[in-house]
């Protein structure tokens, strides 16, 4: 992965003290029917960035998108209003939310913080229109990016400004993600291990692809378990599958095969009648599913079978879970597997939105050598695609001597 510049290496050069630094921060958090932030992760997440600038003499305006907005139409519900005290609240200040700061320009002097108004908002933001990109960087002598989870994004807040601004450069959290991803794919402690879950194979297709050229085992569960089942010649009853996608999962099987790698096919299962809280689970070995059986959880014997393999790992790469474990009967899986990554040796790094659900769950973040905060751009990374965030800071790299 080529180098970029960062913000630690600014700050080592003394590049920060007096200057106006815009960053572009993931505040993008979850919120109830009442518009009250119900998880603050992502703001805990850019507290560094913020607070090395502004240790180093900047003065800081921060910006992030928050749902959906329409552009040009700010509503209250899309506001960072919230953030902006929740923001404060743990900084110990109070952080002022300036809004159409795009025309009327942001002034503030150095060890101000600001927090400017949903980027999102913006007219020509999604578009990454340079109109709206060139009013941005005039706003700033440093542009910041530390919002790994829209990296996979070329808008004009996260790609367009870094074209325009005198010095672009990763924040904190963006490089810590990049870093832990060069280890876990471009560097890795063998054996590789890639644990891929979730409902269906289209959607992760191509990183199960892009995986297989890779990795040494690829554990597969889910719905894109069962599609590899019966790509394995076993019965999998009413269960979710892509039939269509059965020779594509030949393919990958008979690729890593090739490579002396392995996609170990389920032994045994977890099956019900129903789809439901309330119902019956019943463990059945993998050749023995009945037609009106539905799969919703690897059985025992399986995850022993796994469990052994991620004790020998030497990276982890984890991303989706192996079964519905929403519901607690078919949660043994997957409560299983984080617990078999949590106890592994190996580096580990996690990622995508059930995955995280299942780590707090289960209670084994504190064991995940690293989690990432960003969803898309993760699976996007996975795939093999370059970033466009990331690309955009690479063709501003340039010397702090």
């Amino acid at each position: 992965m080529p180098e970029i510049l960062r913000l630690t290496d600014l700050i080592a050069a003394g590049k920060l003290a007096g200057k106006r630094v815009f960053i572009r921060a993931d505040l993008n958090v979850p919120r109830d029917e009442t518009g009250r932030i119900t998880d603050d992760t992502r703001i805990r997440a850019s507290l560094p960035a913020i607070t090395t600038a502004l240790a180093a003499g900047a003065a800081v305006m921060v910006t992030s998108h928050l749902g959906r907005p329409v552009e040009g139409q700010l509503k209250p519900e899309d506001s960072l209003a919230a953030v902006a005290q929740r923001l404060g609240e743990l900084l110990g200040r109070t952080v002022p939310l300036i809004r159409d700061w795009v025309e009327t320009g942001v002034k503030l002097a150095p060890g101000q913080l600001v927090l400017l108004e949903n980027c999102r908002a913006n007219p020509g933001e999604k578009a990454n229109a340079d109109a709206l990109a060139q009013k941005m960087a005039g706003l700033c002598d440093i542009y910041i990016n530390d919002a790994f989870g829209t990296a996979h994004r070329a808008q004009a807040s996260t790609h367009g400004i870094a074209k325009y601004a005198p010095i672009a450069a990763a924040g904190p959290l963006l490089a810590g993600e990049l870093n832990a991803l060069k280890r876990a794919l471009e560097q890795p402690k063998r054996p590789l291990v890639a644990i891929v879950g979730g409902s269906k194979v289209s959607t992760k297709l191509t990183i199960l692809k892009s995986l297989a050229h890779k990795v040494d085992q690829l554990i597969v569960g889910g719905g894109i378990a069962n599609t590899f089942m019966l790509a394995a010649g076993l019965p999998i009853g009413k269960s979710l599958a892509e039939a269509a996608l059965v020779s594509e999962a030949k393919a990958i099987i008979d690729l890593m095969q090739q490579r002396g790698a392995a996609v170990p096919i389920p032994l045994d299962v977890v099956t019900a009648k129903t789809l439901s809280a309330t119902a019956q689970p019943e463990i059945k070995p993998a050749h023995a599913v009945a037609e009106d059986d539905l799969i919703l959880d690897l059985g025992p014997t399986s995850m022993g079978q796994l469990t052994a393999l991620l004790a020998k790992a030497g990276t982890i790469i984890w991303n989706g879970p192996v079964g519905v474990f929403e519901f607690d009967a078919f949660g043994q899986g997957t409560q299983s597997l984080a617990r078999a990554v949590a106890d592994s040796a190996a580096f580990s790094i996690a990622g995508g939105g059930d995955t995280l659900a299942a780590i707090t769950k289960y209670g084994v973040s504190e064991q995940i050598g690293y989690i990432s905060t960003g969803g898309g751009a993760f699976l996007e990374f996975l795939e093999g695609k370059t970033l466009p965030a990331v690309e955009a800071l690479m063709t501003c790299l340039e010397s702090v001597d």
